[in-house]
């Protein structure tokens, strides 16, 4: 019923079922995570009115029990979510559906869990802030770091003048205005993320 998509790993469709209504996948290694991607398989759709709860727990350093964080959601209308868990944090756990499952089984074992809901009990509950994922424009962060690593390769062939040879056959633009329209170029970004789209 559910996938788990984690960077560099191979795709995981086999959910452990722990009760009726709740699975869990296992990550190794989960220090190494910085985003999981939870999904719909798309075999079988939620009943009528219910969603997936998406959790995820890690052992707790100071307890040894597991640490349950709610991250968010996914329903058959949006079959799909990527959660940023590098930013979560030990012991700052919550209410959780899964019950005690006992004691973390290692150190650097950590687990998601979907449990199935209501949808107006998932449009209730309150993820932890961490887990969201940048909604900044995805063309608006690729040109912005083009332009940093634009900026960044012309200046590393900065020369003096004093250092500059002639060649007639090239033209020089100086640095300081490359660096002015770059800083404007910010300025602007950071009054209207949106300008570049006019």
């Amino acid at each position: 019923m559910f996938g788990c998509i984690v960077a560099g790993r191979l795709v995981q469709t086999d959910a452990v079922p722990v009760a009726g209504d709740k699975f869990v996948f296992n990550l190794p290694d989960f220090e190494q995570v910085n985003h999981v991607v939870v999904f719909m398989l798309g075999t079988v759709p939620f009943p009528a009115g219910m969603g997936g709860a998406v959790y995820f727990s890690f052992p707790d350093p100071a307890s040894g029990g597991a640490v349950w964080q709610l991250l968010g959601f996914i329903t058959n209308d949006k079959p799909s979510a990527i959660f940023k868990i590098s930013g979560l944090k030990p012991g700052e756990g919550g209410a959780h559906p899964f019950g005690c499952m006992g004691p973390a089984t290692s150190t650097t074992s950590a687990q998601v869990g979907v449990s199935v809901e209501p949808l107006d009990q998932l449009a209730q509950q309150i993820p932890v802030s961490s887990a969201a994922v940048s909604s900044v424009d995805s063309f608006l962060q690729f040109t912005q770091r083009m332009l940093d690593s634009l900026y960044n390769f012309a200046a590393s062939f900065a020369v003096s003048q004093a250092q500059m040879v002639p060649n007639p056959s090239e033209t020089f633009i100086p640095s300081s205005c490359v660096l002015k329209w770059y800083e404007n170029f910010q300025r602007r970004l950071a009054q209207n993320p949106n300008f570049w789209k006019s």
